[in-house]
């Protein structure tokens, strides 16, 4: 059996789709469902056994001989959660117990870092998992410091290390895609400018408080949801892979020209208003990241990436403008 954490949320639930579709059976998934519409998200799916994260550890003990795999993508994923105490309960506590039994009974694991990890990128994009290079991170947001904190424990146990069962951190940069509409204010831009111009015929960015950076250019590394989990089962199907790898598109792109893309996909003109960014925002706001993708390619993983124009089209005429937006 595979178990798969987060399995009711968005990268957890196109997970799913894409398993489906390969034909994996016995897929145990773990979440909550909350009284939201979040069950629409494995709607379409096949057999599934659904643990609750409080029983996951009893299940996993009875069931440890059968297990083939873990993808863990379980986790308080809001870059604005204040609530650290929850944040390093569901985050890190419940990552490193996972890690632990994963490594004691021998058992694939593959979990989500967060290019949220980098902080401000003052160091870079690199995916080095050296415990040296790990600690001297300074994350910009508790969210970001629990991704890291996890990477760095795996890091001081050998995680990464050669021998021993797999491990391998992902550390996804901005996903969009389809099953994200629970996810509030934490949706993708995409899904945001689409939902902007659908209803008020414009797209408002925040302004940019940085001389070198004109108005909407700040600059992120987008990628599609899809691409996110290919990565995912590659790595499943080359055990011997292991350690932190980025997952983007190796190319930023500006909230300018997402703009434009999505309004060139609804086939409208782009009108874009720049606005105040709050103050709450301003201090921890990241005005570059782009993925490093050399060590990924090294490993031999060669599938190509969707550009934000393809990727966006796809979104909005495959999803966000058809009357099922369910994966």
């Amino acid at each position: 059996m595979y178990i798969v954490t987060g399995a009711t949320g968005f990268i957890g639930s196109c997970l799913l789709a894409e398993m489906e579709k390969r034909g994996f059976s016995d897929i145990v998934a773990v979440d909550t469902f909350g009284d939201g519409a979040k069950w629409r998200n494995v709607a379409k799916r096949g057999a599934l056994r659904f643990v609750f994260p409080a029983e996951m550890d009893a299940f996993i003990a009875e069931h440890r001989s059968e297990i083939k795999a873990v993808l863990h993508l379980g986790a308080i994923s809001s870059t604005t959660e204040t609530d650290v105490d929850r944040i390093v309960e569901n985050n890190f506590q419940l990552t490193v117990r996972l890690y632990e039994f994963c490594r004691q009974n021998c058992i694939p694991l593959v979990y989500a870092s967060s290019a949220a990890t980098y902080g401000d990128g003052a160091k870079g994009f690199v995916d080095n998992d050296a415990l040296d290079f790990i600690s001297s991170l300074r994350p910009l947001n508790p969210y970001g410091w629990s991704k890291n904190a996890v990477d760095k424990y795996i890091a001081s146990t050998g995680g990464y290390a050669e021998g021993g069962s797999q491990v391998v951190g992902l550390k996804f940069f901005n996903v969009y895609g389809p099953n994200e509409y629970h996810k509030g204010q934490q949706m993708s831009v995409m899904r945001h400018f689409y939902e902007q111009y659908r209803t008020a015929g414009r797209v408002r960015l925040f302004k940019s408080y940085r001389d070198d950076c004109a108005d909407g250019e700040q600059r992120r590394d987008f990628v599609w949801v899809g691409d996110c989990v290919s990565v995912m089962l590659w790595m499943l199907d080359h055990p011997e892979v292991r350690g932190l790898f980025n997952v983007g598109t190796g190319h930023a792109t500006s909230y300018n020209v997402v703009a434009q893309s999505i309004a060139r996909a609804m086939g409208i003109e782009p009108v874009i208003e720049y606005i105040e960014m709050p103050d709450s925002v301003r201090h921890q706001y990241q005005y570059f990241t782009e993925a490093d993708l050399t060590k990924l390619r090294r490993v031999g993983y060669d599938a190509p990436f969707l550009s934000v124009p393809e990727g966006v089209e796809l979104y909005v005429k495959n999803f966000l403008a058809t009357n099922d937006i369910y994966l």
